[in-house]
């Protein structure tokens, strides 16, 4: 029993990095610092992509998105929140630690989630809603298609997607 929980828990683990990879007819594309769906992503894929685009570019703020969606600005939670809210997969917007047991374990289709204490961002159709390790110099909402550290991360995504 031992075993089979440690080799279960091992399939949530995320990699040591998390790095883009270009898949045909699966990946989004950045442009200007909005991402653009790929055609025939199933449609809470593409509204999680345009809920992201919505805040990319506001600052980063403590807190922000948790009290209600809207918000002034986003931490990486709130940002999380948004994209899924937006995207009909989630009804209210959690902290990184409520994400430990959103939908599934391991990796999805679509969409993954990363989640460790304090932190969480989203791999949306092949790019990365985070608020950290940016394009930009900024530290708000943002897609990027820069590798970043994963270790200790554990993986989840909305059932199905």
């Amino acid at each position: 029993m031992g075993a089979l929980a440690l080799s279960l828990a091992s399939c949530n683990s995320a990699p040591k990095r998390w790095t883009y990879k270009y898949r045909p007819n699966r990946t989004a594309s950045l442009c200007a610092g909005k991402a653009l769906p790929p055609k025939g992503v199933p449609k809470p894929v593409a509204k999680a992509i345009e809920g992201g685009n919505k805040i990319v570019g506001l600052p980063y703020k403590y807190g922000g998105g948790h009290r209600s969606a809207e918000d002034g600005g986003y931490d990486c939670s709130g940002s999380v929140s948004y994209a899924l809210i937006a995207g009909g997969l989630l009804d209210r917007p959690c902290d990184s630690r409520g994400f430990l047991n959103y939908g599934s374990g391991g990796a999805g289709k679509h969409i993954t989630l990363y989640i460790r204490k304090g932190h969480v961002f989203a791999d949306i159709a092949g790019l990365r809603l985070d608020t950290g390790y940016g394009e930009a110099n900024t530290s708000g909402p943002q897609w990027s298609m820069r590798s970043r550290p994963s270790s200790g991360y554990v993986m989840r995504h909305p059932p199905g997607l």
